[in-house]
């Protein structure tokens, strides 16, 4: 009678859970899956499942005594051969770290076989599943040491676990269609769920991957072409990597069915925000590629930019580097470079004039002193003898003679604050050995008789 009751009374609950179709499909999901985990916990506790854990957690323990053994004998091993590539080094450090994981899954593989050799192979179907999911993890944690980025690494590598797991366990579809029942409307047919979004972010992930790995290969290239100039360079490299990433979302999003015109009115109205409130912004971007284009400064030029003189490190989207002469290391606005007054010194040649003023006695001749003050130019290393130095008379002071000497350079990146001082240090000893007076100003004061 229970039964004929219990169907007599089936009927009517359509009508009242009719409106919660769609938490019912994830309740209905969610008990079907803990169903078949109250199962697979069930099946553990027959004789040769139970017999079958025994055994993996044996050989997990095994496995553990065996890198106890062969870890520290491995690592002098390793220790012993630093001279060999650092490619070849990372994956014996690999190894080391997962010695536990290969040894279990040597042993685990090499117990299925003896199993399915000894005995009938369901006696192994769980230690095989076993076995299998030690061998995907331990892939996984290999295949991730690929990506550099730690965060990036770690969101692949346990997502990669999960999904070879439930592949494994054949529980893909299950997973799937929870995932999907859980989700909302956003209207015109258009549905997000939480399977859409594991989709579009394991997508475009994978995508972003392959992008960052083709933009560093091609600004390596790029960055080896002699043929290209250095400005040009940097313009080309910023542009693979914008096209390439941008490319990544489009098709991420794109693939996984996300409409991106609906999101053309939005991005308008953003853009026309963002414009407002990151007009500096914007403003040293654009510069930034005014000044690639035109070639006005470039990596390596010596500029001068108010009280700050060094040489150009880097140019970057939003400021340039510029690293002076005591290790400092200046980020200028790319604005600044376009608007305000820019010195350099090495935009078209390398070469640099340096100018030098001093003064002698009236006493001493003039022809004598500007033959003097060349040769003593002249002996400083760095001075040009293809541009050779000239001297002359600037004017006559109130109490000297005074004179500029004029020298060329070609490695302003040295300094120039240092080749001026051995100039004057230069002439001040060729003036001794020569008896050339340099004067300085004197006053006579005169006590006058009172009266």
């Amino acid at each position: 009678m229970e039964p004929e009751e219990t169907a007599a009374q089936t009927p009517a609950a359509p009508e009242t859970e009719a409106p919660a179709a769609a938490g019912d499909s994830v309740t209905d999901i969610g008990l079907s899956l803990l169903a078949e985990g109250q199962d697979f916990l069930h099946s553990l506790l027959r004789p040769w499942n139970a017999y079958q854990v025994a055994i993996a957690l044996a050989l997990l323990l095994a496995a553990w005594l065996l890198r106890a053994a062969f870890g520290p004998r491995i690592r002098a091993w390793m220790a012993a051969r630093q001279g060999w590539p650092m490619w070849r080094m990372r994956i014996l450090a690999f190894i080391h770290r997962r010695l536990m994981g290969i040894f279990f899954v040597i042993l685990i593989w090499l117990a299925v076989w003896i199993m399915r050799e000894v005995t009938w192979p369901s006696r192994s179907y769980l230690l095989g599943i076993i076995a299998r999911l030690a061998t995907a993890w331990l892939v996984v944690t290999f295949a991730t040491r690929f990506v550099h980025s730690p965060v990036m690494r770690t969101i692949l590598r346990y997502g990669a676990w999960t999904y070879v797991t439930l592949t494994i366990l054949n529980l893909t579809d299950e997973a799937g269609t929870l995932l999907d029942s859980v989700g909302f409307e956003l209207g015109d047919g258009v549905r997000l769920s939480l399977l859409l979004l594991v989709q579009g972010f394991v997508l475009v992930s994978a995508l972003m991957i392959g992008a960052r790995f083709l933009s560093k290969t091609t600004a390596t290239r790029i960055q080896r072409n002699e043929d290209i100039s250095p400005s040009m360079r940097v313009l080309v490299v910023k542009a693979v990597q914008v096209l390439l990433y941008g490319a990544a979302l489009f098709l991420g999003l794109n693939a996984v069915g996300v409409d991106l015109t609906g999101l053309a009115f939005l991005s308008g109205a953003i853009g026309v925000g963002l414009g407002f409130g990151l007009q500096k912004v914007v403003s040293n971007l654009v510069s930034g590629i005014i000044i690639l284009l035109d070639k006005s400064i470039k990596p390596g030029d010596v500029i001068s930019l108010g009280d700050t003189f060094g040489w150009i490190n880097t140019l970057g989207a939003r400021y340039a580097s510029v690293v002076t002469r005591d290790g400092k290391e200046y980020l200028i606005p790319n604005e600044d470079l376009i608007t305000n007054q820019v010195v350099n010194w090495s935009h078209s040649d390398a070469f640099v004039r340096l100018d030098i003023n001093f003064g002698t006695s009236y006493t001493d001749d003039p022809h004598k002193v500007r033959k003097l003050a060349i040769d003593a130019a002249r002996k400083v290393t760095r001075v040009l003898e293809s541009k050779p130095p000239v001297c002359h008379i600037v004017g006559f002071g109130d109490s000297s003679v005074d004179y500029v000497l004029r020298f060329w350079i070609e490695d302003p990146t040295e300094g120039l604050t240092n080749i001026r001082g051995n100039v004057f240090l230069a002439l001040w000893d060729t003036f001794h050995e020569n008896g050339i007076s340099i004067p300085f100003p004197q006053r006579e004061v005169r006590m006058l008789p009172e009266t």
